[in-house]
């Protein structure tokens, strides 16, 4: 699938911030006809971004997630970018554990070139990234694969991870809320999340600053419990001041820690 331009990238979040978006104010922002909109506006439906309504479109329902081939080319420089860092991070022959997410698929390449790391996970496509990877050693978590994007869910997945502990876990979520609550669509993803979580001496995060305009029901955590945040944009003021109250490292990644407050 072909990766969004520029200003489809900007309607999609125009749209997740306001929750719709009308052709004749597109147009005028972006200076371009509404013909140009309307093509922008069916491209994104045809992708499942966005929901077409009479003279524009809507942000898809928050109860169900963005299908994975179009949720692999949002913002991929930023999770690019999120990945470098997260990837500069983590020292050799160091044990980490990968979930489900297209960032956390681009943390996988990022590590391609250390030496000595046992990664597992139970995400398909981390494995198929990992897998001729000469300095890594890898383990994948049994239990059933979710068609929509080869993620591994479920208690057998669980079981395995609770037999692990390691240096890192490396997660990503569907959402930030305002409060640092972060959270996702499929609870039973969650669950596993969360076993992750409890198996990691170190918690990070990857997450671009699109996941603050979303919105998902089941809750895996809260920020205040990890130990380093990376973001591609210095976040809302208020999950500044939380990862500062909780010394939680923030990460923006391009900058320096002391770009965000000297929360990192």
């Amino acid at each position: 699938m072909p990766v969004l331009h520029p200003r489809q990238s900007d309607i999609v979040e125009r749209a997740r911030r306001e929750g719709r978006v009308e052709v004749d104010d597109l147009a005028r922002a972006f200076n371009v006809s509404p013909q140009t909109i309307r093509k922008d506006l069916n491209d994104l439906c045809a992708r499942k971004l966005l929901q077409r309504i009479h003279g524009g479109a809507v942000f898809p329902s928050t109860v169900s997630n963005i299908a994975y081939l179009s949720r692999r080319n949002m913002a991929s420089g930023a999770k690019q970018a999120i990945a470098r860092k997260a990837a500069a991070l983590i020292n050799d022959d160091a044990s980490i554990i990968l979930n489900i997410g297209t960032t956390t698929e681009q943390v996988a390449e990022e590590l391609k070139r250390h030496n000595g790391l046992l990664v597992i996970t139970n995400n398909l496509n981390v494995t198929n990234i990992l897998a001729d990877a000469p300095g890594i050693n890898l383990m994948v978590a049994g239990g059933m694969v979710r068609k929509s994007d080869g993620g591994i869910v479920g208690s057998s997945a669980m079981d395995m991870f609770r037999q692990f502990k390691v240096d890192f876990a490396v997660i990503g979520v569907s959402a930030i809320d305002e409060d640092g609550s972060l959270l996702d669509f499929d609870h039973r993803e969650v669950q596993v999340t969360k076993t992750i979580l409890a198996q990691a001496r170190t918690k990070i995060l990857v997450a671009d600053a699109m996941k603050f305009n979303r919105r998902a029901p089941a809750l895996v955590s809260n920020l205040a419990e990890l130990d380093i945040f990376i973001t591609d944009q210095t976040p809302p003021q208020a999950i500044v001041d939380l990862c500062r109250a909780n010394e939680v490292a923030l990460h923006v990644a391009g900058q320096d820690a002391s770009d965000v407050g000297d929360s990192a």
